[in-house]
């Protein structure tokens, strides 16, 4: 059956910007970013690049995966505003959507230097490639020179120029909140946020269903070629933890494309449909079921389809919620 998951809650860079940041208090956890000048400045991993930081008052963040990062720390009065292209879902389905309320909707465009500068932001957070591009003339190292701070998903960091970094992509996620919390100076809080993800993680563990993992294809896009998830994304660990195992897990990449042949060889038993607000999963599902080479596919077969939201498969806090959903499907499924 198809089923939908519940909705649920080296070289030293140093800031040209002198920032003053007035405390706040988080109504729910009580955590303070305190006032910020240079002389509070704080040294913090950039993917494998030590940088020298400030504490933001207006930043930017690509895709929701970046914004839940900081609404989860309570950081919503440091966020300026948000670059969502069409991929992702409503942020009105968020469960943070009362903090996109407060802050503004900058584009629907891919993340550009220009956009950047106009909205004088003082912090950038994106991944490399996803995001950041030397193609688009945006990296981390053209917002030094301009003087902008910026933050890269850890998870993105294993192919980076000059500074790789390779972590797991659940351990990604707690390292990005770790390192954000001290780069506003709310360490205490990340340091609850973790705990609390890493509970949710272990219990969706301890009740992984025995005997061979299940193998599970994740299906993002294409036709004449799927694209997909390797080892490098959230997905793999999330295929892995709910007891599965994730046919392509053995590509050293994030999102990348494979050939249908290795995908009907796997006999995957399960497909997660990964759900974009512009390519709705009933279109895949609809191909899947229709195309002489993916119909007789034992997922297929046995209309085993999970849909998995758009937002649980990128780097961020919503990936927790996507386990969780996940394992819930494969313990109902018949063993």
């Amino acid at each position: 059956m198809t089923f939908r998951s519940p909705k649920r809650l080296a070289p030293m860079h140093t800031a040209v910007l002198p920032l003053a940041v007035g405390a706040f208090v988080l109504t729910a956890c009580g955590a303070d970013v305190e006032s910020g000048d240079e002389s509070q400045a704080v040294t913090v991993n950039r993917c494998g690049e030590p940088v020298e930081y400030t504490t933001p008052e207006r930043a930017v963040v690509y895709e929701a995966g970046s914004a839940d990062k900081l609404f989860v720390l309570g950081l919503t009065d440091h966020v300026h505003g948000y670059v969502m292209p069409p991929a992702n879902p409503p942020v009105s389905e968020s469960p943070w959507a009362s903090e996109y309320e407060q802050v503004e909707f900058l584009s629907d465009d891919l993340l550009n230097r220009e956009l950047v500068v106009d909205a004088e932001a003082d912090f950038v957070v994106a991944g490399w490639n996803s995001g950041f591009s030397d193609q688009r003339g945006i990296t981390p190292e053209i917002l030094d020179g301009l003087g902008i701070q910026s933050f890269m998903h850890a998870e993105s960091c294993f192919n980076y120029p000059g500074f790789p970094e390779e972590i797991e992509p659940f351990e990604a996620l707690y390292t990005d909140l770790e390192r954000l919390g001290q780069i506003f100076g709310v360490e205490e809080r990340a340091e609850e946020v973790v705990a609390g993800f890493r509970e949710r993680v272990e219990a969706v563990q301890e009740q992984a269903p025995d005997g061979e993992p299940v193998p599970v294809f994740l299906y993002d896009s294409g036709t004449d070629q799927p694209f997909t998830a390797g080892n490098q994304v959230p997905p793999n660990q999330i295929i892995e933890f709910a007891g599965g195992r994730n046919i392509f897990a053995d590509l050293e990449a994030r999102w990348t494309q494979v050939g249908w042949e290795a995908v009907v060889e796997a006999e995957p038993e399960v497909i997660i449909i990964l759900d974009y607000g512009d390519q709705p999963a009933e279109e895949k599902i609809e191909f899947l079921r229709t195309s002489p080479i993916t119909s007789e596919l034992p997922a297929v077969q046995e209309d085993n389809f999970y849909v998995m939201n758009f937002n649980e498969g990128i780097s961020g806090p919503r990936n927790i919620d996507g386990l969780e959903g996940f394992a819930e499907y494969l313990n109902a499924l018949p063993r």
